[in-house]
């Protein structure tokens, strides 16, 4: 072989050296729990379950199936595909190989696991603490937030971009009176990684990120934060929610579930008064007993629902206060 093809070949690998792509199938598998929305992780509770496509796997869901249950041990039902994440920093500057991560939402119930001590169970504001908003807005969206994104907006180069950051972060977190929109979990993230106030932002700094929030390997963080966002759009306009609810529930459990969601309360007799008009559930003729109060009745969704597609459009009564 002659030094020109050889040259060809050492070209070509390093080409290929430097174009490979790994492709990773990750889950964001939510359940709700005593009222918590519920994430499924492994490792240190910092890893979403998730593995590579191999040739084996007929199509990326069931690839994504596979991988979920052998790490977790947890069958998947619902599940739907989230976003597709490609950026070259993703996964940090230790690897030389770009890696894709196509990922996917799914919906259940804890009771479902086979194997529960192969993963665990947590609350997604144990990573989003600023998104529960159930007993008022958390003091570090303005004792910390607040001050930080000004400083941040202030120390942009020109006045347009110190003004574009202003408006961004006051949208994202409801500064100047503007209101707080729970579906903007995403954008919030985003804006705090590129200020650099969250972990995954400051890694190899000496300097710790100065707000609380459990961190996540690579960027799965950001998908989770991708998967709440997609959640709580989606549960006001499609009955997704009762692929959290067991087969038979109270109103009032169903309301406190899409209320763990949203992290926002809901005005009870609005949100009774849009169950009943758009007929999502029906009597089983049960009733149950809550704590201190009198039997409740017993509901289940109403399958029929999804056939007739009344459910387009509506939009659940969030507190807004």
């Amino acid at each position: 072989m002659d030094d020109r093809a050889k040259g060809t070949r050492k070209g070509r690998a390093a080409a290929g050296k430097v174009d490979t792509a790994k492709v990773d199938l990750t889950a964001v598998v939510v359940a709700v729990s005593d009222n918590e929305p519920c994430v499924l992780t492994i490792g240190q509770a910092d890893t979403l379950p998730s593995g590579p496509l191999a040739l084996e796997h007929r199509s990326l869901q069931s690839g994504l199936r596979a991988w979920v249950e052998e790490q977790t041990g947890h069958p998947l039902g619902y599940i739907e595909q989230l976003y597709t994440f490609a950026d070259r920093d993703r996964a940090g500057t230790e690897l030389a190989q770009r890696v894709i991560s196509i990922s996917y939402l799914a919906l259940t119930r804890k009771e479902h696991a086979t194997d529960p001590s192969r993963s665990g169970w947590q609350s997604w504001y144990e990573y989003f603490p600023w998104e529960d908003h159930r007993g008022g807005t958390p003091p570090m969206v303005g004792d910390i937030f607040r001050p930080r994104l000004l400083e941040w907006a202030d120390g942009a180069d020109d006045q347009a971009t110190r003004l574009e950051r202003r408006r961004r972060a006051a949208i994202a977190f409801g500064f100047d009176d503007r209101p707080w929109n729970e579906d903007l979990a995403l954008k919030r993230y985003e804006l705090l990684y590129e200020a650099a106030l969250v972990e995954e932002a400051t890694r190899g700094s000496v300097l710790p990120p100065p707000v609380r929030g459990k961190s996540m390997v690579a960027d799965h963080r950001r998908i989770l934060a991708t998967g709440i966002a997609r959640l709580r759009s989606k549960i006001k306009y499609r009955p997704v929610v009762f692929e959290l609810m067991p087969p038979a529930f109270t109103l009032l459990q169903l309301q406190r579930t899409v209320e763990a969601l949203a992290g926002r309360l809901i005005h009870k007799s609005n949100f009774r008064r849009l169950i009943e008009q758009h007929e999502l559930v029906e009597e089983t003729g049960d009733t149950a007993t809550e704590t201190g109060g009198r039997p409740a009745k017993l509901y289940r969704f109403r399958h029929a629902v999804l056939e007739e597609g009344e459910v387009a459009g509506a939009k659940l009564p969030l507190a807004r206060g």
